[in-house]
């Protein structure tokens, strides 16, 4: 039986193997027939290249300078700019193949949908699975780091919460209130439409780098070189493990090509959105990490910690400065969860259309164009997620997630090129195969160096995908009840 099926073609008498089934492809051509073969409204087309751009961004910068350079600096000391840079190169090679991969398939789905279209469906599930903990887990790991520095601007005014509402079971309290408040404000703000979610996005990018630029110009006032000495006192090691720790803070371009189906002009503009992105975003991290460094010494970095403003009061001396940095860097860090909640619902929209998660995760409202039922579900889980679990664990089940879904795109252009050489490609990664090649070799480095609790929580969540799938994915798969072959030619 070909791997390859027409999607729309009526159900077989007799259901087809499970590696049959798992290896069919879904064709191309089928994927600009999935909104009307679904039944549900269009998603409206409103995004220019200025709000992917500023999606990417917001889905990123932020995450990994105001959230998690608490706790990388400990992991690899004054070298954690070097760690920036080695994750951002890393994303750099990655992002190349997404760029050209969103100029051939510009689709909401993102890497599930390219992986759908050259992999089959079984890798394809196993990325939409990843995908799920990439995004879902990455927003409840931003959100609890914006619930620090909520409660560091309150404690400046000598209002902060009790450590109960403050802080999740296993970090001294009961539920992190604030980071859930933050994932259903952000919910509630993508119901009306992408548009309206954009623009708010766009307000919050700006007050981002003003702040992160305002951050470089305080630290930089009281640098001092010698806290660079010694610069690795982990050594390579530390290096490359704070990198994986902070891989998770670049995926913003990955948000960015979930908007395929809402972007004007999807094939030229998203490959131009995805590699400015990256470019901006490790610039202004590495800046950021020196600064950080040169006013702070290594060792008093501790995780849990509103590192930056906690930074500029000891250098200002002055509460109201320390307040205000705090409130703005909420502000900025609600756009990482507003973008990243975004992508999510999207990737669901994918999925539900092929059958592989439930329909009302992709259904479309008439009125506002958006997944309003899935964006309630999603938005809802999140918050119970960022009420309950520590920062840490999730940064680092959101890095192995995105860097497995990573690496299976730097294989579908390589499939992509070799099945397809013909196809129309609005942009084509530079120095074929080797992009490509040591893209998914960097993914498979940073993989390893992760600690094995975050391998047996990956484990345990590919297990309960593979139930998933089983229980429902396989028996609802669009792709798995077509009959009719489709040869990509």
């Amino acid at each position: 039986m070909p791997d390859d099926v027409a999607p729309s073609s009526p159900a077989p008498s007799v259901r087809p193997s499970l590696g049959v089934q798992l290896r069919r492809r879904k064709p191309l051509e089928s994927f600009a027939d999935d909104q009307e073969a679904s039944g549900q409204p269009a998603l409206r087309r409103t995004l220019g290249v200025w709000h992917l751009t500023a999606i990417s961004i917001g889905a990123t910068l932020g995450t990994g300078i105001l959230v998690v350079l608490g706790t990388a600096v400990p992991l690899a000391g004054p070298a954690v700019w070097m760690a920036f840079v080695l994750a951002g190169v890393a994303a750099l090679l990655s992002a190349l193949s997404y760029a050209e991969m969103a100029g051939s398939v510009p689709v909401s789905g993102s890497s599930y949908s390219y992986a759908y279209a050259t992999l089959g469906e079984g890798l394809a599930w196993v990325c939409g699975w990843c995908l799920v903990l990439e995004y879902a887990v990455s927003v409840a790991a931003v959100a609890v780091g914006a619930g620090q520095y909520v409660n560091e601007a309150l404690d400046v005014v000598g209002l902060a919460l009790p450590a109960a509402l403050a802080d999740p079971p296993g970090a001294g309290g009961l539920l992190n209130l604030p980071a859930a408040v933050l994932v259903l404000l952000a919910t509630v703000v993508l119901l009306p439409g992408a548009r309206e979610g954009a623009w708010v996005n766009t307000v919050l990018v700006v007050v981002k780098v003003g702040l992160l630029v305002f951050f470089v110009v305080v630290a930089f006032s009281a640098f001092r070189s010698g806290n660079f000495e010694p610069l690795a006192p982990m050594g390579a090691a530390g290096v490359s493990a704070a990198a994986s720790r902070l891989f998770f803070s670049y995926i913003g371009f990955d948000a960015a090509s979930t908007a395929g189906e809402e972007a004007r002009d999807a094939r030229r503009d998203l490959p131009r959105a995805i590699i400015a992105s990256i470019v901006i975003i490790t610039v202004l991290y590495v800046l950021v990490a020196v600064a950080a460094i040169g006013a702070r010494p290594w060792t008093e970095f501790t995780d849990g910690e509103a590192t930056l403003v906690t930074i500029v009061a000891d250098i200002t001396g002055q509460p109201w400065v320390a307040f205000l940095f705090a409130v703005t860097a909420v502000a900025a860090i609600a756009s990482v969860v507003l973008t990243v909640l975004y992508g999510q619902t999207r990737i669901f929209v994918a999925m539900a259309r092929d059958g592989l998660v439930p329909r009302v995760l992709g259904r479309v409202s008439p009125r506002t164009r958006t997944p309003v039922a899935g964006t309630l579900i999603v938005g809802g889980a999140v918050a119970l997620t960022a009420a309950l679990v520590p920062l840490g664990a999730l940064a680092d089940a959101t890095s192995i997630g995105t860097l497995f879904a990573f690496a299976l795109v730097n294989v579908s252009v390589i499939w992509l090129r070799r099945n397809r050489p013909e196809l129309d490609r609005t942009f084509r990664v530079p120095l074929y195969p080797v992009v490509p090649v040591l893209g998914f070799a960097a993914c498979v480095l940073l993989m390893v160096t992760l600690g094995w609790i975050t391998w047996v929580a990956f484990a345990l969540w590919m297990v309960v995908g593979t139930a998933v799938y089983l229980g429902y994915g396989r028996r609802h798969s669009v792709v798995g009840r077509a009959t009719l072959p489709v040869k990509l030619r």
